[in-house]
């Protein structure tokens, strides 16, 4: 028999960042994890750049790398970004379904990066191939809909009993945020029969959309001006200044 998705190969990608803002931001750090089965040993990439810019404390609070770490072990951007997106095309073409937890922020800052330093596009480096993308936040949000709390991969972690060790390092990050994806597979094995990941995915387009609506109009009942884009797993570019 077929073992289901989430007992088969998974890749997952995760980055840290100097920032949160997916259009000004660069990535400081970037890792893939590949792991076959399960009980298979995870195959780790991992990445550092030296972005060229000032790291704000608040980033360095949470990921810990500061710019005089960057500076010695950290690579320029452009080379780097070149293997991470082929790196990222190897998995698709593999068939390996790419776990990222928030793939909106991880993916979009990445296509940002890629134009920036490459004048490319993921697009350009998956060809033929696009990702099948199974983001572990859209999932529960839309499985486990009622649920109350936050859901940050902490908190996933915490709730699929997935151990974190070493949060907000992006090869951690992103193994925790795999795991969570394969247990999320085995609680909701009975709504998940049959679904293959890239259906999947063009699901979770639009559970990510009709999530967006539903905050958007909490922040409007709340009174506050913030937008939430629908867009997932990329948003589109903001438009040039006139």
């Amino acid at each position: 028999m077929t073992p289901s998705w989430y007992d088969g190969p998974l890749a997952a990608f995760d980055t840290e960042t100097t920032g949160i803002d997916v259009e000004r931001d660069r990535i400081v750090s970037a890792a893939l994890v590949v792991q076959e089965t399960p009980r298979s040993a995870p195959r780790v990439t991992r990445w550092l750049i030296n972005p060229g810019v000032e790291i704000p404390a608040a980033a360095i609070e949470v990921h810990g790398l500061t710019a005089d770490h960057l500076a010695l072990y950290g690579r320029w951007p452009a080379p780097v970004l070149e293997e991470v997106a082929r790196a990222l095309a190897t998995q698709s073409v593999a068939g390996r379904p790419l776990v990222v937890m928030n793939a909106p922020f991880d993916l979009t800052l990445l296509e940002r990066e890629l134009k920036r330093h490459r004048a490319s596009s993921l697009a350009a480096y998956l060809g033929a191939h696009p990702l099948h993308v199974l983001d572990p936040r859209v999932l529960d949000k839309h499985l486990d809909r009622y649920r109350k709390g936050r859901r940050t991969l902490t908190d996933l972690c915490a709730h699929y009993e997935v151990e974190l060790t070493d949060a907000h390092e992006a090869a951690a990050d992103a193994l925790a945020a795999l795991r969570v994806v394969r247990a999320l597979g085995q609680r909701f094995a009975d709504r998940l029969q049959g679904i293959q990941p890239a259906e999947l995915h063009t699901r979770q387009a639009l559970w990510y959309a009709a999530q967006a609506r539903g905050l958007q109009a909490w922040f409007a009942r709340s009174g506050s001006p913030e937008t939430v884009d629908p867009h997932w797993p990329l948003r589109p570019e903001l438009p040039a200044a006139a």
